[in-house]
């Protein structure tokens, strides 16, 4: 998390981090498009600054102070300057701080002025150390140049104090100061930065943020974030959802996790699309960097520019966000939506609920422009213009509608304690007894209150209205009842202005988090402006906190959950200190007198000082000189510009002030102003239309102390606060507001007030010297400005978007937009028309709806795009409410709401309109609607004598079709067809006669008809697989037939079609394209795969990789990405290969192009795969003949032959591919030096900073991948084994990924950093992997490889870990075959002594250990340097942990070791009987092996893969066995001190006492370690991999020291209880995988012969195999056995075993011929004997008796039940076939049922098939019964069914009558009873049935 929001400065870059500040961007970004030239001079300078080069011209100070922070100036070019700061900021991860370079902009040289004196000033408050970091400066990189490295601190908190400039600086300038540090964000100049700047991308970065923002991005747990306005806290939440999905990217490759579901919950929707942009630019400036596009995708197909429209009247539907919760899935994340667009959507699901009053309670919630549902709805203005008016004027006197909504919302039915009722409220005794210090509004009043509130109820039910607490109680009830929560909960809940929201709703916000550690909430009570939100955060916190605890007390065995933090933020980046000071005082007031009413924050401050807030005092109430201060000092522009803001207290004033002075600006209340800014703001007549009076403002006084001077003391004199408290309530609710009017100016404000109850507050403020006073006769500043035509609409849209219209049309006409005027007009004509609903008679409300709706009708025809659609859409509702439905129905046309207005044309009686819109447009509504909207105007069209219907009333003249078909015309039906636009009888027609092309014109013809195009595509999909199947040539896909199905097939409208068959057209698309899209077909191939369509997925990958990529230096990612889909590749062939009847799949068939004739006929298409070669060029004529029929078995057998041939021709270029990629090895040497001089080296080039257990997983993952590609091959052929060609390749890939477990060097990572979670396939290869490793060693034979030493130490190293250690005991290598030099003293096998070692598997394992490396090393025999060393440190391994047990024999023996991860994954080295006497001659011998490595000579019997044993390899090996040794010498138990000494002896003398040859850096430490530090310099050498593997063990409970320096460090401490659970605990997946894979099958693999490798240059031809040869391999168990085999088969079987054996062969032998006869069967007879397998299964449950009725169960009834699946089979098709008669049309509406009676008898006829089908079916009670007379009934009722069947619907039924026939014999015929014995009844023919 803390690195996915780092960025590192831009390629090429220097040390020095460059952080850009936003006015340099800008103009960076001016040059970029103006100047190019400019631009690149100033990217260089950066670049030079990047680097240190401090030049005298790079370097020179522009402020004046010399003794404040400097700011310097670097030259570019003529008058351009680059001005910067050497700053100090901490460092990624806050370890250190640093010295970076803070650019502030771009400026010529006359622009720098003396803003900088005052910037250096100003930070120079932040104390003498941060000046003197940010002056020093490290010594030059060479001495006597100027170039610098940045210097290192440690980290340190700095104080921000905000001082005012000691320099008197004028407006501009102290607004580019307010600028510099407060409104620029900085910027790391990373890679994604410059590319945005070159491409000219305009996107948002990651700026700088402060300690306490990053402290809350990174907290882990839940938290609660509670700042002022404009203290970053969206910023925050933003910035954090923007780290957990960037680290969910960088770790996706490499950890199988999912996206996180994150979701953004707001009140606002402004706030709720703008943060959702503001996250798709910052996700498009990280895809600029080179991440995947995926979510910046996602997001963007979601926001659409809507135009200049009210958010709320855009439909749910409008969105590619779905209407219901349970329908997200995780490509819709990260979403951000408005709680109300929340609700909606669970609504959504509850109302699918069966509860009935979830059904009610959803419909309510649902977004629907009905009129009387929107009217249903209780928002504040609806609640004090429609119900504030209707209470008793004795309860309402004196009291404020908004505060008294605000209580009736946030207490009575908001509050926490309103969920225990059941009602949603509290009852008046709970609510009266509230405490009057956290409820203080109205605490003296709350009886009346209460009263209120009841009335309120009460006419809320009479009218049926509901508002936003009713709709929060009903969806918790409806859950808590019963009905469950759908769909998937979110991981990650941002809930930004909490304050907005009610109590409740946090409940409901709760349930849909699953993480209880996954939410924030954010917001600020201080601003608590929206109309019924009543709560602190302290509520909230504890309120949540009481359903946590709740939830755990049901949870106990999961893990604890961390407590929330909460987090202030004080510093407020939006205004200055002189008006933050002012906002600040007013909080304190709050604090001070009603101390629970708001939360306790710090106190807020601004980054730097400004000017006070001016307050007008003294001036006459009737001579308000409004031009002194609103006309600027020269000019004749009278006004406030766009930037300024006149706030007031509500609507009231806000008219009278505009008669007053007009149209001089933007005039907004404080409500209105909730949520905007503005430079400059006038705050008018607050406190005199306050409706809390003098006496109870003054309580403000209290505040003072008594400091104010000239005023008299009763002015001064506060009254007691204390003594009635609730009569002060109100006051706490203004102060709230002023806050909120105070903090919406950035740079100026200005109080105006003329009323007596503005005194108090005013004297407050002087008091605090927060004010300035203008009293008449002082100079009066001038507040109006200029503002350009841009800033006006920039305004104005930002007013528009908060619904302030009569502000904003003041914008836009500023700006000279009349379009944009226009539609601000409409809006507000709108809302003055809701103002009158409930209010104003009915036809004043039609008339101001209809004003609004000619408004919205002239907008949307002056718009385009979306805009132009919601503006209809917004006429056609006014109009709605207009009473006007002919015009609705015009507008929503106009509006593309075709469903809408058909139904608006037909409620106002306009039926040929009606008609006319379903004719255009009926498929793009809903079916029901449409047909019940049809059946409606034929209806009418039918009952009128004097009217035509039209002709689309009827589906495509049935009446004409009808007498066509009664009369047997058939010669013109097909010229009727197509003449009256029948087009798909007419392709059905052509296409019967064999002419698919012109069937397929025809259809394309009917382009309403979404059937027909679906038909044409099903057509159009099977020519395509027979003319293009598998192994066509791409040349042949341009010619002929191909040709011409292509061109059709561009013309489908492909969105009509279903998702399998609309991918399969794409994919023969994007093949037979002129450059086929790999990429496109890739992705298609994976969904396939996903839809189970593998024969689409097998085409889609095999054009992919007929030609493999180039990946000779690709990455780890990018090669298993290739590996992953070749597998999947090879994978489908193999399954191809390996099925027992691929011909017998429809799927196979349809793939290679085959086509069935018969049963047992088959022909296959010309140029396909079956009759061509791989690789081979065919060509045929366009309608080229097809090959001789083929039969079943010789197809089968020809099929998988060649498909076991491409199979191994594919795989063998694959393998060549991998031959040639680097990414299977690394270079030692770049990873340790970061460089490598040898220009051809074959290895990676990998980073030691990236070598992390990432990385160490993916090259395990990378081998194991391919040797499951090549064992496909290998199980396809399984003579393979005994081709010499191929032996030296697997051997090689062994030796590969022996290196890959047990890498050369210790940074590369070890096994016990394994994790085969990460692995994608690793239960596979693990299977593959201990198979190859058991063959090879059976086949290693020491006469034949020159490496054997080698291959037998990597085999048994193997062996050990994937549990194949039995094979060693028996392997020829071992036992047989003994080479001379491999015997040691008396003739001992040192391979014995090697396996002895690695399996511990005797007392003197470790002395033979030592013996057998002592011949190794003496004798100098060939071996793999990195092999030995595992050796040795095997070795060693094993001598430390047994001399702790022997000189501990207790658990406690291996307490305070420190050692590799890896030397204890073994149980097997926990033995304390090994002899480890020989110490001192395994010393001698590493010595000496650490001498011939000092050695300059290079030594022939030491070598390495890939690569040549280099001085520098040398030293990386001394360095690896020196940490051995200072391992085993730290661990030796105390009294070993000359083993200690001997190892500091022997690692002493390797340090050079050559001057010219120095001792290498990489274990110069070593030799210089002091005796007893050896620890010490291992953790330093470790400090700089990224993976750290020493384990520190401590045993539980002991007495025992414990060493101090282990546990400081980067060593994982381990405690244990038992020393056979330190394996367990260490957590090794070897642990898990051996148990895991023990018992289940190996994969078929070779049974002997390691394969050489073969040359790379040379490549196997397909080989051609007799299908006769390929069935005796696979299936042939029977052979003469190798000599490598007969090593197998020391253990003799017993008899028993030997019999088992036998028994399964003849089993399997005799399933194999069922299956052929299988294959053999005609259809009637696989489907008689599926009938039969259905009845078998039934019958051999327990409670079905035996007897007779079983025996007919048996024998007749599958015969009856063919006949009547059959049967009702045929109906159907009868049916489809029936036409419907002539239709009457002056029969009125009735000849509609009539027209459904007329089926009836088909459809009667069909129900009773179905009835019988119920009645018979296998399962059916009937049978249970055994009721023999009801079965006979049965099969009568069957008879007669199949007899009402038509006999000419499909011709001859013999089949049908034939089954019968069986079925009526056996059960209803009588049958003549013989007076002789009756022979046993025959029933062998039932065992031909499958079962």
């Amino acid at each position: 998390m803390k690195g996915a929001l780092y960025f590192d400065n831009a390629d090429d870059f220097g040390e020095w981090r460059i952080l850009i500040g936003t006015n340099a961007m800008k103009k960076l970004r001016e040059f970029r498009r103006d100047d190019i030239k400019k631009f690149k001079i100033v990217y260089r300078k950066i670049k030079e600054l990047s680097n240190g080069q401090f030049s005298s011209d790079n370097q020179k100070r522009v402020d004046g102070t010399r003794s404040g922070v400097p700011i310097f100036e670097a030259y570019m070019q003529q008058a351009l300057r680059l001005v910067y700061q050497i700053d100090c900021v901490p460092d990624h991860g806050g370890e250190v701080e640093r010295q970076v370079i803070r650019i502030y902009g771009i400026y010529t040289h006359s622009q720098v002025n003396d803003v900088w004196d005052a910037l250096s000033r100003q930070l120079s408050g932040k104390g003498e150390q941060y000046i003197q970091r940010c002056i020093y400066r490290n010594k030059p990189v060479h001495p006597g140049d100027k170039v610098y490295l940045p210097a290192l601190f440690p980290p340190e908190v700095h104080d921000v104090v905000v001082k005012p400039p000691l320099l008197v600086l004028g407006d501009q300038e102290m607004d580019q100061l307010h600028s510099l540090l407060v409104l620029d964000k900085y910027i790391t100049f990373s890679q994604a930065l410059l590319n945005g700047l070159i491409a000219k991308n305009d996107v948002q970065h990651v700026f700088e943020l402060t300690a306490q923002e990053r402290k809350i991005i990174e907290c882990t747990t839940s938290c609660y974030v509670v700042g002022r306005s404009g203290t970053g806290k969206t910023t925050t939440m933003l910035f954090k959802m923007l780290g957990i999905q960037q680290a969910r990217q960088l770790h996706s490759e490499d950890l199988d996790i999912s996206r996180p579901r994150q979701m953004f919950i707001t009140k606002s929707h402004v706030l709720a699309n703008k943060v959702e942009e503001y996250f798709v630019k910052l996700l498009e400036s990280l895809s600029l960097a080179g991440c995947t596009l995926e979510e910046l995708a996602g997001l963007k197909s979601r926001r659409v520019d809507q135009g200049l429209v009210d958010h709320d009247d855009i439909l749910d539907t409008q969105s590619d966000i779905p209407q219901k919760y349970s329908e997200l899935e995780d490509h819709h994340f990260p979403l951000f939506l408005t709680f109300d667009r929340l609700a909606r959507m669970i609504a959504a699901d509850i109302l699918e609920a069966d509860h009935p009053e979830a059904n009610r309670i959803a419909k309510l919630f649902m977004q629907s422009h009905d009129p009387e549902v929107l009217d249903s709805f209780v928002s504040y203005n609806v609640f004090v213009n429609r119900y504030w008016p209707h209470f008793p004027q004795s309860l309402t006197k004196g009291l404020d509608p908004w505060l008294v909504f605000g209580e009736i919302m946030g207490i009575i039915k908001g509050s926490e304690k309103s969920l225990v009722f059941d009602d949603g409220a509290l009852d008046k005794s709970t609510y009266c007894a509230l405490s009057s210090r956290s409820n203080p509004t109205f605490s003296g009043q709350r009886e009346l209150v209460y009263a209120l509130f009841e009335a309120y109820s009460k006419l809320k039910r009479q009218r049926q209205h509901h508002d936003v607490a009713d709709r929060t109680h009903a969806i918790l009830k409806t859950l808590q009842s019963g009905t469950s929560f759908k769909g998937r909960q979110v991981d990650f809940l941002y809930v930004d202005e909490a304050q907005d929201n009610l109590l409740i709703d946090a409940l409901l916000l709760r349930l849909l988090c699953n993480n209880p550690e996954g939410m924030f909430w954010a917001g600020d009570t201080a601003q608590t402006v929206s109309a019924g939100s009543s709560f602190r955060f302290d509520d909230l916190k504890a309120f949540l906190h009481r359903i946590e605890v709740n939830q755990a007390s049901h949870k106990m065995k999961e893990r604890a959950v961390a407590q929330p933090e909460s987090f202030q933020l004080a510093i407020n980046y939006r205004s200055h200190g002189g008006i933050m000071n002012c906002a600040r005082s007013v909080v304190e007031l709050i604090t001070r007198f009603w101390p629970n009413s708001i939360d306790y924050l710090q106190p807020e401050h601004g980054i730097v000082g400004g000017l006070k807030p001016v307050f007008f005092s003294g001036w006459d109430n009737d001579t308000v000189r409004f031009e002194e201060f609103l006309v600027r000092a020269r000019g004749s522009h009278k006004g406030f510009g766009a930037r300024q803001y006149i706030l007031v207290r509500d609507e009231k004033a806000k008219e009278k002030l505009e008669q007053q002075v007009g149209a001089i600006g933007v005039i907004l209340t404080i409500y209105e102003a909730k949520g905007l800014e503005a430079n400059d703001v006038l705050l008018y007549n607050f406190f005199e239309d306050s409706n809390v009076d003098l006496s109870r403002w003054r309580v403000v006084l209290a505040a003072t102390g008594g400091v104010v001077g000239g005023h008299s003391e009763r002015q001064r004199q506060a009254p007691c606060f204390e003594r009635n408290e609730s009569r002060y309530a109100g006051v706490c609710s203004e102060l709230k507001f002023l806050y909120v009017g105070i903090t919406r100016a950035c740079k100026r404000l200005w109080i105006v007030d003329k009323s007596e109850k503005a005194e108090p507050m005013k004297l407050f403020w002087k008091s605090q010297s927060q004010i300035q006073i203008c009293t008449p006769g002082t100079d009066v500043p001038h507040l109006a400005v200029f503002s350009t035509s841009e800033e006006w609409a920039e305004s104005g849209h930002s007013l528009f978007q908060h619904k302030r219209y009569t502000q904003a049309m003041h914008c836009f006409e500023s700006a000279n937009m009349p379009r944009e005027v226009g539609i601000a007009k409409a809006y507000r004509f709108r809302e003055l028309a809701r103002a009158k609903m409930g209010i104003a008679p009915l036809s004043e409300q039609w008339q101001a709806f209809a004003k609004a709706a000619d408004a919205f009708v002239k907008c949307g025809s002056e718009a385009f795009g979306r805009g132009k659609l919601q503006y209809y859409r917004t006429a056609a509702e006014c109009y709605i409410r207009a009473a006007n439905d002919h015009k609705a129905a015009d507008a929503y046309l106009s509006a593309e709401e075709y469903e809408l207005a058909a139904k608006y044309y037909r409620k106002a009686g306009i039926f040929n309109r009606t008609v006319d819109v379903l004719k255009s447009h009926s498929k793009k509504m809903s079916r029901d609607c449409a047909e019940e909207l049809l059946t409606v105007c034929r209806l009418y069209y039918c009952s009128k004598d004097d009217e035509k219907p039209p002709s689309s009333l009827f589906r495509s003249l049935e009446e004409e079709l009808e007498f066509l078909d009664t009369y047997g015309l058939d010669v013109a039906l097909v010229d009727l067809y197509e003449t009256h636009e029948k087009y798909v009888e007419a392709a059905e027609l052509h296409f019967s006669e064999d002419r698919p092309l012109d069937a397929i014109r025809v259809f394309l013809k009917d382009e309403n008809n979404h059937q027909a195009v679906r038909r044409a595509a099903d057509i159009l999909l099977e020519c395509l697989w027979k003319h293009c199947s598998f192994g066509v040539a791409l040349k042949e896909f341009h010619a002929g037939i191909p040709k011409a199905l292509f061109s059709l097939s561009h013309q489908l409208r492909l969105d009509l079609l279903s998702s399998q068959t609309r991918n399969e057209i794409k994919m023969f698309q994007t093949a037979a394209a002129e450059e086929p899209d790999h990429v496109t077909l890739e992705a298609l191939a994976q969904t396939f795969i996903k839809q189970n369509n593998k024969v689409a997925a097998l085409w889609c990958l095999d054009h992919v990789f007929s030609r493999l990529p180039h990946l000779l230096s690709a990455t780890l990612e990018e090669f298993a990405s290739f590996l992953r889909k070749f597998y999947t590749y090879s994978h489908l062939l193999y399954t191809v290969a390996s099925q027992n009847d691929p011909v017998g799949a429809q799927g196979v068939r349809k793939l290679f192009g085959i086509t069935q004739l018969s049963d047992d006929q088959y022909i296959v298409q010309m140029g396909s795969f079956i009759l061509t070669t791989p690789g081979a060029n065919f060509t045929t004529e366009d309608e080229g003949t097809n090959a001789s029929p083929y039969t079943h078995g010789r197809l089968t057998n020809i099929l998988k032959d060649r498909i076991r041939s491409y199979l191994r021709y594919q795989v063998n270029a694959e393998t060549r591919v991998c031959y040639n990629a680097k990414v299977f090895s690394q270079c030692l040497l770049y990873a340790i030096n970061g460089s490598c001089n040898y220009a051809k080296c074959k290895q990676q080039h990998v980073p030691l900073s990236s070598l992390d257990t990432a990385q160490y997983n993916a090259r395990v993952g990378l081998h194991l991948q391919q040797m499951r590609i090549l064992q496909l091959v290998y199980s396809a052929f399984p003579e393979m084994r005994e081709w010499k060609s191929i032996k030296g390749g697997i051997a090689d890939w062994i030796a590969h990924l022996y290196e890959a477990f047990f890498p050369p060097f210790r940074a590369q990572g070890s096994l016990a950093d394994l994790k085969w979670s990460s692995i994608q396939g690793a239960s596979d290869g693990i299977r593959v992997t201990r198979n190859w490793v058991r063959s090879a060693i059976y086949s290693l034979d020491p006469r034949k490889s020159i490496e054997f030493l080698t291959d037998i130490l990597r085999l048994i190293k193997l062996s050990s870990v994937f549990g194949e250690s039995d094979a060693l005991q028996h392997a020829n290598c071992v036992r047989r075959y003994r080479p001379n030099t491999l015997l040691r003293h008396r003739g001992r096998y040192i391979v014995k002594d090697m396996i002895d070692s690695v399996q511990s598997s005797g007392a003197t394992s470790i002395s033979d250990s030592i013996l057998g490396l002592n011949h190794i090393i003496r004798d100098s025999l060939r071996v793999n340097l990195s092999v030995l060393c595992d050796y040795i440190e095997e070795v060693l391994s094993a001598y430390v942990i047994t001399l702790r047990l022997k000189n501990n024999p207790g658990a406690d023996s291996l307490h305070d070791v420190v050692l590799p991860r890896s030397w204890l994954i073994r149980n097997l080295k926990l033995d304390a009987r090994k002899d480890v006497g020989l110490i001192d001659l395994l010393l001698d011998d590493v010595q000496y092996l650490l001498e011939k490595l000092r050695s300059d000579s290079t030594e022939e019997n030491l070598w390495l893969m890939h690569t040549r044993v280099t001085p520098v390899h040398r030293s990386i090996f001394i360095a690896r066995i020196c940490r051995a040794l200072c391992l085993a010498s730290y661990n030796c138990p105390p009294y070993w001190g000359g083993l200690k000494a001997r190892v500091s002896k022997i690692i002493a003398s390797l340090r050079s006492n050559d001057p010219a040859r120095l001792t290498p850096s990489i274990y110069w430490k070593y030799t210089e370690a002091a005796y007893g530090n050896h620890l010490q310099v291992i953790v330093a050498y470790d400090e700089k991999y990224a993976i750290s593997n020493l384990v520190h063990l401590v045993y539980k409970g002991t007495k025992l020291g414990t060493s101090s320096f282990a546990a400081g460090r980067r060593i994982e401490e381990l405690s244990y209880n038992r020393l056979d659970e330190i394996p367990a605990l260490l957590a090794s997946p070897l642990i898990t995988a051996r148990s895991s894979l023990r018992v289940e099958a190996p994969a078929f693999v070779p049974r002997h012969g390691i394969p050489l490798q073969p040359k790379l240059n040379q490549v196997d031809p397909p080989p051609s195999i007799e299908p006769a040869r390929a069935n005796k391999l696979a299936h042939d168990a029977e052979g003469p056995l190798s000599d490598n085999d007969k090593a197998v088969l020391n253990i003799s079987a017993t008899r028993e075993e030997e019999s088992a054996v036998c028994l399964i062969q003849r089993v399997y032998r005799q399933h194999r011929q069922k299956q052929k006869r299988q294959l053999e069967r005609s259809t009637l007879e696989a489907e008689r004997s599926a009938m039969f397998a259905v009845c078998l299964q039934h019958a051999q449950c327990p409670g079905f008796a035996r007897g007779f009725y079983r025996l007919l169960y048996l024998g007749p009834l599958p015969h009856l039940l063919l006949a009547l699946k059959k049967g009702l089979a045929t109906a159907r098709l009868f049916r489809t076939k029936t036409k419907i008669p002539e239709l009457l049309l002056r029969e009125g509406h009735a000849r509609l049922e009539e027209l459904g009676r007329q089926g009836s008898e088909i459809l009667s006829t069909l129900k009773q098939g179905h009835e019988l089908w119920k009645k018979l079916s296998p399962d059916s009670p009937l049978h249970k019964n055994h009721d023999i007379d009801a079965l006979k009934d049965a099969v009568l009722q069957v008879k007669n069914f199949l007899q009402r069947i038509p006999g000419d619907a499909t011709g001859a039924l013999e089949e049908l009558n034939a089954e019968l026939s069986i079925a009526y014999k056996a059960i209803v015929t009588k049958k003549r009873v013989l007076k002789k014995e009756k022979p046993s009844l025959n029933i062998e023919d039932l065992f031909l049935y499958k079962y």
